[in-house]
């Protein structure tokens, strides 16, 4: 089995999900959580018309920027991804197929993962790092135990109901990548709110990282 790219390093490991985003906001949205310190940005697949809005970010947004897309269920939206430019894949669950034609494109992955089985099969099929989600649910304490049998070298993801408030509880237990949702951005929001939500979130993960 090939191998995702590497999960590259990036200033902070933070990933806003930007989940609703509109074509026509894209770039006012992505330009305002990219000058805000967060350089990794997913689009989730149920938003309106998320490849285009993709294609937008990827052409405007420094290189260092790592875009891509969430809730990748089958190849033919990695290959849509790719299309687009999209360099980043996230994932609610760990599939074969995607993970090999993600493989194949150089991709960055990031499956979701919720007990030890899926974790396994996730760093077999070559994963850059784990999501585990929904990561409100495992809690720090959940984590930290399955953590306890992963390879020391797994790079560790929560994603799912997490918010600036939960960074120092988890990076103790190893976690150091985490997706924003809902306590970054919310179908509607203006640029300004979304830049003052992600300026208060880099603020937060430098205090702990």
């Amino acid at each position: 089995m090939a191998k995702t790219a590497e999960f590259p390093k990036l200033k902070r490991g933070l990933v806003a999900i930007l989940r609703g985003l509109r074509p026509d906001e894209a770039l006012d949205v992505g330009h305002a959580v990219y000058e805000a310190g967060i350089e990794a940005i997913e689009v989730p697949l149920n938003s309106p018309d998320p490849f285009r809005s993709i294609e937008l970010l990827v052409g405007k947004l420094p290189k260092t920027a790592l875009l891509g897309a969430g809730t990748v269920l089958t190849q033919e939206e990695v290959d849509k991804l790719n299309d687009a430019g999209g360099r980043l894949l996230v994932s609610p669950n760990i599939d074969a197929d995607v993970m090999l034609r993600a493989a194949k494109c150089g991709m960055v992955t990031m499956p979701g993962v919720f007990t030890p089985t899926e974790a396994f099969l996730a760093i077999k099929l070559g994963a850059s790092a784990l999501k585990f989600f929904p990561a409100s649910v495992l809690g720090a304490k959940g984590i930290s135990a399955i953590k306890a049998v992963l390879p020391k070298d797994a790079n560790l993801g929560a994603v799912g109901g997490v918010s600036d408030k939960d960074f120092a509880d988890y990076a103790k237990v190893g976690v150091t990548v985490f997706g924003l949702g809902s306590s970054l951005y919310a179908a509607g929001m203006t640029a300004e709110e979304v830049s003052k939500r992600a300026r208060a979130a880099v603020v937060a993960y430098d205090a702990v990282f």
